[in-house]
């Protein structure tokens, strides 16, 4: 059962950006089962947002903090995958269960057979089961998407971080991928921040809407 009260991302007095902010005035609470979309045109913003919670860009003013486990508990997807396309797609998925694993796990030791089947059912549930020793290069964008989902879910972390991951996915693959994101969403109590340009798209699959507007992050009233 999802507890929204879970506090899991607090920005206060957050302000983005590269030297100029981009953003500012940032105050922002993300709970426990959340799917958030963060909308705006593009170069206002939104994947800095997404780099600076991730911690990947450091904010020019204020707090981010985080309610996740420091190993595992944040997932990323970026706009270019972050998939190594020599691997095979197994081999993939395969290292999101690395991340999850103890820090103590060497990270070159095969993975324990007992956590093969989170992989499995990670490939499986997302339709690319078949591909799993296909070298991740062959595929399609909208296969890789899907390849990019499953490593990022079998990570099971708290908090998901995705850019624009349902870009090049049709109607019916959007519906699997997020059916599979969901699932896991409520799985982990967790929740998930996603940077989406196609805005109908967004507001699908959403329970909060972010608009980037000004320099300013404003939360809008989902119908």
């Amino acid at each position: 059962m999802i507890v929204l009260e879970e506090v899991l991302v607090h920005l206060h007095d957050v302000a983005i950006g590269y030297d100029v902010p981009l953003i500012e005035d940032i105050n922002i609470e993300v709970f426990a089962g959340d799917v958030i979309a963060v909308l705006g045109p593009s170069g206002i913003g939104k994947t800095t947002l997404l780099r600076t919670i991730a911690g990947l860009v450091r904010p020019l003013e204020g707090d981010v903090e985080l309610a996740v486990p420091s190993r595992g508990g944040l997932g990323y997807i970026p706009q270019r995958l972050g998939l190594v396309g020599n691997l095979t797609v197994r081999n993939n998925v395969e290292m999101g269960l690395r991340v999850g694993l103890s820090k103590w796990y060497p990270p070159f030791f095969p993975v324990p057979a007992k956590q093969h089947h989170y992989a499995e059912r990670a490939m499986e549930d997302l339709g690319i089961l078949h591909l799993a020793d296909q070298p991740v290069r062959i595929l399609s964008g909208g296969q890789q998407r899907r390849v990019a989902t499953a490593k990022t879910v079998v990570q099971r972390p708290k908090l998901v971080l995705a850019d624009e991951f349902l870009g090049e996915l049709d109607d019916d693959n959007v519906e699997v991928v997020m059916r599979t994101v969901r699932s896991a969403i409520e799985a982990q109590n967790s929740a998930m921040i996603m940077v989406e340009h196609h805005e109908e798209l967004a507001r699908q699959v959403a329970n909060r809407v972010w608009r980037i507007a000004d320099g300013q992050l404003i939360e809008e009233v989902v119908r």
